[in-house]
């Protein structure tokens, strides 16, 4: 009887064991794509990146701008003609290849399980909904923080070049 249980005990880790495994597994690639699918990835991509390269463009603009006053608004058109072809070459579905070995990396099946689930819910899709105005928001509210870093650096770098100028120019007259 003793060994009657012993091998039911056994036989029943042995199927145990291998599931728990395989929740630890790295999940596979279909597995990523279909979180990617249900995170709305694909169609989150472009609008994030265009966003971030209007935030960008502004900041140069502005830099521009104020480094060279006379700046022709041709070249502001050519500039904003850039990155707009730019954008328009975006590789998304190479970006979404390249991701899923990151998720693989980080994630294990019932991490993706797990995430799938919450993004199939209301409360995931409402999150995947918003996620973009939430992101375009909060860039909003953090450009003038970033335009006074850029500001503070720029100044600095100016600072940096003028020192070094006058260096150069004090070598120079102590070596004639």
């Amino acid at each position: 009887m003793k060994t009657h249980r012993l091998f039911v005990a056994v036989l029943s880790l042995a199927s145990v064991v291998p599931a728990l495994a395989q929740a630890d597994a790295p999940p596979s690639r279909d597995e990523i794509l279909g979180l990617f699918g249900l995170m709305h990835v694909r169609e989150q991509v472009v609008p994030a990146m265009e966003s971030i390269a209007r935030q960008q463009r502004a900041i140069i603009l502005d830099n521009l701008r104020r480094q060279n006053p006379h700046i022709r608004p041709q070249d502001m058109v050519r500039l904003n003609q850039f990155t707009t072809d730019i954008m328009n070459e975006l590789p998304v579905e190479s970006m979404i290849d390249d991701m899923v070995p990151v998720y693989q990396k980080h994630l294990n099946r019932s991490d993706v399980e797990a995430m799938s689930t919450f993004y199939s819910s209301p409360a995931g899709q409402k999150l995947v909904r918003e996620m973009p105005a939430m992101t375009l928001e909060s860039m909003q509210a953090a450009s003038p923080r970033i335009q006074a870093f850029m500001d503070k650096v720029m100044e600095r770098a100016q600072s940096m070049a003028k020192e070094k100028d006058s260096q150069e120019n004090k070598t120079r007259e102590s070596h004639q």
